[in-house]
């Protein structure tokens, strides 16, 4: 569980003494506005009336989601106005047992915002919550209604595709007897890359009016009345009927974004593919005059493995997911693909890499299944609000239904697929690794590993680059009869980078309603068993799991981090011999004795003004933040006796084998059950080191005109062969192989017709004798005098 955490040195703030009006999140001087005040006891009287606690705490950008005030009760005849980012307003009520409740906005962008709350019509707003808005692909289903037949909604007047549509969604969620179904449109307008360029989202028309909310609505499509049936991307909204057409934040339930096929104008139902290929044309030409992104795009993994364990720069795509059976509708002969986490810098573009059955990249210059990178990245960058970065949204506008215009609705795929070439992987460089696990076992981003097992707060690891931080805390471990062991783990993982601070520990952040969080540019993954993933702007990720009672966890960081960590995992300079580097510049040798380790392991110990750490209850405060960060009066266990006699001796090998570890913490602990997480976390980083493996890429190379190539693999030691068409010949060499220095070997093939070049090259009995340029030699007799060839 994640929780922002300012720490224990909040700056006191200046306000009405003892109250939190106003002054959520700060400490005042005699009581407490800070979110670990319950738990300390320390709260201002009237926090629960200021500081909001609501349920549910996430919805979809696009607005219409009622939540509600759960620690605080109003007055009903109390006039509620929320306000969402100090701008926009909605309205809201108290009920019979007042509770306080609002409606979302709709927003352009992801991530927790802001929002305050009046009960006096907006005079005032003294309370103060946060709102998660979610990426409208990343909300439950049960948030969303349901296209019954997707494929044939967004096919619908293309040959072969017509008939009722059918709309269906929990009609348990929506309070209210009849409901309106109403068509929205988005678009992004203005001079691309310039201060007009903007976004909107536009009531359109209704499809049904007081339709019962029966959880289901089928219609005959007919083309939309002229200003509507040009807009060809959008959603529909089903809200209550009691509200007038288009009215803004209202309580809904939206449908997925979409292509809208089945309302456009009466041509494209007459012939789909000339209509969608003139907008496939007018794309093409638009693309024409648009800054070229690729260039500032990260290259992809070579590899499915490095794609799947490079965490801190790539996410699943969803939509082509091996976990999930590897549908991928748009990348024929795909199994997986993924995307890069972090929009580009300039342009804010996305990159997407896609892998077949053998691991290996699939590229649009070998397959119209090939990966695609978009103008508009799907999940988008902080500021978001305008385009091209407004989250999913700007994504279909320049690369989905421009896709639909020139591949699905038409046979025009060539056009599209030169704007969005695959990357390959020359330049990629996989992330380094480090871990630390079990009774704390350290794998360095070097490579070697030791053991420290120190009762305290200590830095793992510090980079300057980009203010990096990631903090340990570890706590005894009891024996199985309640004795000390001699035994820590980590119990808690606090991380910073730049101006972001997350933490592990406790209680705070929920991922009951949202397995992927957008903190305005720190994206979070958490997986069903409560692992989870923190990726960073700058690449670096962090992994957390917990197993076995402890926390484990694992940190990649990608090339440019070179000789800039410190820490427990070491110096990432490819040289192991300086990774027991002190805070002070002196470094330890290598074959250090388990004692000087200890040491090593112990300056490394935090300081209260530079802990990433809540101190949230009396036991923390006592244990850690008034005691030394590095409990020196802790002795551990350094060399756990093996004796044979030992009946869970027998055991652990059983379980653990040769893998020192596992069986290093059984023995500590007596506990089987923390030696197979010890295992399990070991093999974990073991694999991940093979998949974040370098791999030689030469790049791809294309077919000759008039050609073509046999093979995909552009890899060190692959060869590709080529061949010509039938009456053209081969110049250059028939088979190229990637070598080690990332080159391939011959010249470049290209396929040539027969030219027509002649050679003079003698005379016979009054006639000239001429070679003609061909494979084979062929006499022509021409009489005397006859200059011409």
């Amino acid at each position: 569980i994640l929780q922002d955490t300012p720490g224990p040195g909040c700056r006191h703030s200046i306000g009405a003494e003892g109250s939190c009006s106003d002054q959520c999140g700060n400490l005042l001087p005699n009581c407490s506005c800070h979110v670990t005040c319950e738990s300390l006891g320390i709260c201002c009287a009237d926090y629960t009336q200021f500081c909001l606690k609501i349920m549910p705490y996430s919805g979809t950008l696009l607005g219409g989601k009622e939540f509600e005030i759960l620690n605080a009760t109003f007055n009903a005849s109390s006039t509620v106005k929320c306000r969402f980012k100090e701008e926009i307003e909605t309205l809201g009520y108290v009920t019979e047992a007042g509770r306080a409740r609002c409606i979302s906005p709709l927003l352009y962008e992801t991530g927790f915002v802001p929002f305050k709350l009046s009960t006096d019509g907006g005079a005032t707003f003294p309370s103060s919550g946060a709102w998660l808005s979610v990426h409208h692909s990343k909300v439950s289903a049960s948030d969303k209604s349901i296209l019954v037949n997707e494929t044939k909604w967004q096919y619908y007047g293309t040959p072969g595709t017509g008939g009722n549509l059918t709309l269906m969604w929990m009609n348990q969620t929506l309070p209210a007897r009849d409901v309106n179904i109403e068509v929205w449109g988005y678009q992004e307008t203005g001079k691309p890359y310039s201060d007009n360029w903007t976004a909107e989202w536009k009531y359109l028309y209704s499809l049904g009016k007081e339709a019962p909310n029966s959880g289901i609505f089928t219609f005959l499509p007919v083309p939309a009345t002229a200003g509507f049936n040009t807009w060809d991307v959008g959603a529909l909204r089903i809200s209550p009927s009691n509200y007038s057409d288009g009215q803004s934040n209202v309580v809904s339930i939206w449908s997925s974004e979409h292509a809208l096929a089945w309302h456009l104008e009466e041509s494209f139902r007459r012939n789909s593919s000339a209509w969608a290929r003139a907008k496939c044309l007018e794309w093409d030409r638009r693309e024409e005059n648009l800054p070229d992104f690729l260039g500032e795009l990260v290259d992809c993994p070579c590899t499915l493995a490095q794609a799947r364990a490079d965490t801190g720069r790539f996410h699943t795509d969803y939509g082509c997911d091996i976990e999930k059976g590897s549908v991928c509708t748009y990348h024929p002969g795909a199994v997986h693909c993924v995307r890069a986490i972090q929009a580009s810098p300039q342009y804010a573009a996305g990159q997407q890499c896609c892998y077949d059955s053998t691991g290996l990249q699939v590229l649009t210059g070998d397959s119209a299944g090939g990966s695609t990178p978009d103008r508009g990245h799907d999940w988008d960058s902080p500021p978001y609000q305008k385009p091209p970065r407004v989250p999913c949204f700007s994504h279909w506008i320049y690369d989905v239904i421009s896709f639909y215009y020139c591949c699905l609705w038409s046979d025009n795929c060539s056009l599209y697929l030169a704007r969005r070439p695959s990357s390959d992987c020359r330049t990629y460089q996989p992330s380094r690794v480090a871990s630390a696990f079990g009774d704390p076992h350290f794998f360095t981003f070097d490579g070697i590993s030791f053991t420290f097992k120190g009762l305290g707060e200590y830095t793992l690891v510090e980079s300057n680059r980009t203010s990096l931080r990631v903090q340990g805390r570890t706590q005894p471990v009891r024996l199985p009869n309640g004795k000390s062991s001699g035994v820590t783990g980590f119990s808690a993982v606090a991380m910073q980078a730049n101006n972001s601070d997350v933490l592990l520990n406790q209680e705070v952040l929920s991922f009951s309603e949202q397995s992927w969080m957008d903190l305005k540019g720190l994206f979070l993954y958490a997986t069903a068993d409560q692992n989870v993933t923190v990726m960073f702007s700058s690449g670096a990720g962090v992994e957390v799991r917990g197993r076995g009672g402890f926390l484990s966890l694992t940190v990649l960081l990608p090339e440019a981090f070179l000789n800039c960590t410190h820490g427990h995992l070491g110096t990432m300079n490819d040289d192991p011999q300086d990774d027991y580097t002190l805070p002070n510049g002196t470094t330890l040798p290598i074959n250090s004795s388990p004692l000087e380790l200890f040491k090593f392991g112990a300056d490394w110990a935090v300081r209260n003004n530079t802990s990433l750490f809540t101190y949230d209850n009396q036991f923390l405060l006592m244990n850690y933040f008034h005691a030394a960060k590095h409990n020196s009066s802790f002795i551990p266990m350094f060399s756990p006796y093996e004796d044979p006699a030992d009946p869970l001796v027998k055991e652990m090998v059983l379980l653990c084998d040769s893998d020192p570890f596992c069986r290093f913490d059984v023995l500590t602990t007596r506990n089987l059950s923390v030696g197979n997480s010890t295992r399990i976390a070991h093999q974990t980083h073991e694999r991940l080191e093979q998949s974040l493996q370098p791999v030689v890429s030469c790049g791809w190379l294309a077919p000759p005109t008039n050609g073509r190539k046999e093979g995909t693999n552009y890899l060190l030691g692959s060869t590709l062969r080529f061949l010509c068409n039938s009456g053209y010949n081969l110049v250059g060499s028939e088979e190229r192989t990637c070598q080690m220095n990332r080159a391939w070997s011959g010249d470049m093939t290209s396929c040539l017709p027969p030219t027509g070049r002649s050679v003079l090259i003698g005379a016979k009995s009054g006639s000239l004798v001429v070679l003609i340029n061909c494979k084979r030699c062929q006499y022509k007799e021409r009489p005397k005098g006859l200059m011409g060839i």
